[in-house]
């Protein structure tokens, strides 16, 4: 058996408006077509870009924490948290850990992410 990741895909109440937001977040496009129902951030650049984001409307809403998270690592930390923040993430907590530092956000949504100082 051989299997390949064709990407990761995020359950939202609005795929176009969560796509735009991880758009501006990771600096891509979103793919022509995206809805409400589904949005895509093509993989054009996977060392750069990361894999293929796909998101999709389901009906129910977010209620406990994410069991798969996003890691972004950041080498100017504090402007891209603010930077963040100002696309409409939400600040959830700090942590620091031995030489490790990151900061878990929630995105416009609620999913959890974590950007990590690099």
């Amino acid at each position: 058996m051989n299997n390949t990741v064709f990407g990761i895909s995020v359950d939202c109440t609005d795929a176009a408006a969560v796509a735009q937001f991880w758009g501006a977040v990771l600096g891509r496009q979103v793919a022509d077509g995206a809805t409400w129902e589904n949005a895509v951030l093509p993989a054009e650049d996977q060392a750069n870009g990361g894999p293929r984001l796909a998101f999709h409307r389901v009906p129910e809403a977010k209620v406990v924490k994410n069991r798969l998270h996003l890691d972004l690592v950041s080498d100017s930390f504090e402007s891209e948290a603010e930077r963040l923040t100002s696309l409409g993430a939400e600040k959830i907590r700090d942590v620091q850990s031995g030489d490790a530092r990151w900061t878990t956000f929630a995105d416009i949504e609620g999913n959890e992410f974590d950007l990590i100082a690099g």
